[in-house]
């Protein structure tokens, strides 16, 4: 059960790679920037199809979503000094005990 995991990690971290780098695309103009978005966001798909072979859809996509935004919202805050309000960081707070209740409910 280790490797639909570490399928489901790839994919999260391909994802959140590509999502940073949008920003630096600026409206698609930028070449490498660019590539990097289109070879992440690519590469993460196969990864989470591959995911989706050994784990539920509702599960593995709860959590690649899940998982995606926080640690999107931790980077970007990082690389874009965009650090949420109180509010936003009540709704992440929320999307990670949904993410653990999903994987909760999934052992069982």
């Amino acid at each position: 059960m280790v490797l639909p995991y570490t399928f489901l990690f790839l994919a999260i971290i391909l994802e959140v790679v590509g999502t940073l780098f949008l920003r630096d695309t600026e409206g698609f103009t930028r070449m490498v920037p660019n590539a990097i978005v289109i070879v992440s966001y690519a590469a993460s798909f196969y990864f989470l199809s591959l995911t989706f072979q050994h784990i539920s859809v509702s599960v593995a996509y709860a959590i690649w979503s899940g998982v995606g935004i926080v640690l999107i919202a931790l980077l970007g805050a990082i690389k874009y000094q965009e650090f949420p309000s109180l509010l936003i960081s009540f709704g992440i707070l929320l999307i990670v005990t949904g993410v653990v209740l999903v994987l909760a409910n999934s052992a069982t």
